[in-house]
Order: C-alpha cells, then structure tokens, then sequence
C-alpha cells in the first residue's frame, strides 16, 4: 500500500467481526456490528500547535487501538477496506 496520512491523521485496518459467537450461535451478516477495534498501518508526522511546534503522535504503526463506533472514513484501496481517522477519534491503545 502506498498511502501516507498527513498531520493527526491515521489508517486502520479494522479487524473482522466475529461470525460465530463464543456460544457457538453463527450471526448473519446483517446482525454484524461495524468493528469498534483494528491496526495501525499508517501514521502521519503529527499536529502543529499554534505556536508551530509539532505535536508527534502516540500511536505507532502496529498498535492495536479502540476507537468509535462511527469514526474515521472508510476507503478502499487495492481490494483491502481501510479507516482514515484523526488521532483524536483513537480511545485506547489494546496490550
């Protein structure tokens, strides 16, 4: 993938919804919740403050994070689905 955020932004591969549940009862496709949970791929360089400086971003390529339920925008770059969000938008780095 060739594809660099700029500034807070961030791209997330969001992981798989579960397709069976832990009492062996398979949900159908549409009784899937969207993924609230992925992987860092990308990271931009950060936000600039007012007074210039650059804030660097605490999440890294390979962090698993939480995040909202609606955040991000979804886009689809060589067949793979991904998130861009704003770091904001990330809850909790998972481990």
């Amino acid at each position: 993938m060739n594809l660099t955020p700029l500034h807070d932004r961030i791209i997330v591969k969001a992981s798989q919804p579960e397709e069976i549940t832990k009492g062996g009862i398979y949900i159908p496709d549409t009784a899937k919740e969207k993924p609230m949970q992925g992987e860092v791929i990308a990271v931009g360089k950060g936000k600039t403050a007012d007074d210039g400086k650059l804030i660097t971003m605490q999440v890294k390529v390979g962090d698993k994070i939480l995040y909202g339920k609606y955040s991000g925008t979804e886009v689809t770059i060589d067949a793979e689905e991904f998130l861009i969000m704003r770091e904001s938008d990330v809850f909790a780095i998972i481990g």
